[in-house]
């Protein structure tokens, strides 16, 4: 990168760090340098079920093949939506989380705003948002925009507000020892549902969703109740063709 070319990207990052009126982790280097480590690290099993129950509620809807994950972040999700057969494009808002996706992943990427979508109505067969959608100050207006885009719905990948974590969470950010949540807004499978039936009223559509993230020695590690640290919901989009 040369001297002009530097000088325009940190013209870019600096109007976005002020996205949403308000700092974000994401804006970062010395958090999204590092980001695709805590999958790699802690987080491992974690993201095993978590893409077991995404997987379970997606491929319900036989309609689906291509899917746009926005909030793709450095692609960790992205790159793996085709090996259960879904072909997967991304889109950011973060310049550093979607640079370093960039060198991870093949597909198409776009650096966007979800708010705003930079692309025709059902260019893709499902939206996804896993682990962003927490940030949104405006969710319904995301939802409609990506219903959209997504012809036949979408899937979520939450972090779940009913769980224990909850609670160490907010001691870390009490502490500035966490960074990541705060400005996350937590859902539940049924707050979330919420949103959606506001979003997209008049629309008829049927919400599947699981939850995961329970102790390793739970005899079950992913089920229909609230409780756990991810949960998956699927939107399955019913009136159109």
């Amino acid at each position: 990168m040369n001297e002009l070319q530097k000088q325009k990207f940190d013209l870019v990052t600096k109007n976005l760090q002020k996205w949403q009126g308000r700092d974000e982790w994401f804006f970062n280097r010395e958090h999204t340098d590092t980001y695709e480590l805590y999958y790699e690290g802690p987080y491992k099993r974690a993201e095993v079920w978590q893409k077991k129950i995404l997987a379970s509620l997606i491929k319900k809807d036989e309609r689906v093949q291509t899917l746009l994950e926005f909030g793709c972040g450095t692609t960790r999700f992205t790159r793996w939506w085709h090996e259960i057969g879904i072909e997967a494009s991304g889109g950011d808002i973060s310049p550093f989380m979607l640079g370093q996706g960039a060198h991870l992943f093949d597909g198409d990427l776009v650096l966007a705003d979800s708010h705003h979508m930079p692309f025709k109505d059902h260019t893709f067969d499902v939206l996804a948002f896993i682990a962003t959608f927490e940030y949104y100050k405006d969710p319904v207006a995301v939802i409609r925009e990506a219903v959209r885009v997504g012809k036949y719905g979408i899937i979520f990948g939450m972090m779940n507000r009913n769980t224990t974590k909850l609670i160490r969470r907010r001691v870390q950010q009490a502490f500035g020892k966490n960074p990541f949540y705060v400005t996350a807004n937590f859902y539940t499978p049924h707050t979330l549902t919420k949103v959606i039936d506001e979003a997209l009223k008049g629309r008829d559509y049927t919400i599947t969703w699981k939850t995961t993230g329970l102790p390793k020695w739970f005899p079950v590690q992913q089920w229909n109740m609230t409780y756990g640290d991810f949960f998956g919901l699927h939107v399955q989009l019913n009136d159109v063709e």
